[in-house]
């Protein structure tokens, strides 16, 4: 095999117009981030910024009355949800809705878009399914869910940038029987995971996702140092592959690094199996994410 390409800067400018070009995350869902994260926010903090957004109101009151939750009682006030889900919660929901509503009508020449949200709905739902698992504190859940939401949105603007590289990487991933990350460095000398840091440098996104975006994908010299959150996303990333549940490109999964990330996660593969019903029915739960964003069914 020949070594790599190096990227060249005109690739890289490419890729940066595009993203460029991407929508911004709206000016409420901006503050909502910059009002969570202040130390001393209240409940009445975050309703002033949501309330001046009916879009966003009516998103928000309609995931928390979805099976997403399973609340008992309806809630129809917007104070009330954000004091019961928790400030942080709320930002995440507000967060991954506006992604969706930005991202989730892309169109690719390489990737079944419909198979790709399902597969990130899979890792996100996983990703939270593992994090309760591990007993973390449930105001970060939905941040788990996000994290493994977002984790291969890098893919969309190099598949869409460089159709038909994208098209050899998914070949030669088929031909290698290799990871289509390990397939995007041959191609082009970078990967989805580089793209991504672009994409959560535009959106300012927080370190813990952007990590995501970036590290989701097993190195041996840095993974046991990464977050546990990029450890369970990788692991839930995983899951989705080997059991096919949606796919971001993905055919092949190496079977040393599945057995390093589940060793370094520390959740033994025969409980994660056993959480399989579970996770399909958050999954189906989940789409409501979809349809709010009016992307994808």
């Amino acid at each position: 095999m020949a070594d790599a390409p190096t990227a060249s800067d005109e690739q890289i400018r490419q890729l940066q117009d595009y993203i460029d070009q991407m929508p911004s995350l709206s000016t409420t869902v901006t503050k909502v981030m910059e009002v969570c994260n202040q130390p001393n926010t209240s409940p009445n903090d975050l309703n002033r910024v949501i309330s001046l957004d009916p879009v966003l109101t009516g998103q928000v009151l309609k995931l928390i009355n979805s099976a997403y939750y399973s609340l008992t009682n309806q809630v129809a006030s917007l104070t009330r949800a954000i004091i019961m889900l928790g400030l942080n919660t709320v930002k995440n929901l507000a967060l991954s809705t506006a992604v969706l509503g930005s991202l989730s009508k892309e169109k690719s020449q390489c990737l079944d878009m419909t198979r790709f949200w399902n597969h990130s709905l899979c890792v996100g739902v996983t990703a939270k399914a593992l994090a309760v698992q591990q007993k973390i504190p449930l105001d970060a859940h939905e941040e788990y869910f996000v994290a493994g939401l977002l984790h291969d949105l890098g893919k969309i603007p190099l598949s869409n940038c460089f159709s038909d590289g994208y098209k050899q990487a998914l070949e030669l991933s088929w031909i290698q029987k290799c990871s289509l990350q390990r397939a995007e460095q041959m191609i082009f000398g970078f990967d989805h995971c580089f793209v991504g840091k672009l994409i959560a440098a535009k959106w300012k996104l927080n370190s813990l996702i952007t990590d995501t975006l970036v590290c989701h994908h097993y190195e041996p010299d840095s993974f046991a140092k990464c977050s546990n959150m990029v450890k369970i996303v990788a692991l839930a990333n995983v899951y989705a592959n080997i059991f096919e549940i949606g796919s971001a490109g993905d055919l092949y999964q190496e079977v040393v690094e599945i057995e390093d990330i589940i060793e370094v996660v520390g959740i033994p593969w025969a409980d994660i199996r056993a959480m399989e019903d579970r996770i399909a029915t958050e999954i189906d739960n989940a789409q409501i994410f979809l349809q709010i964003a009016g992307g994808v069914s």
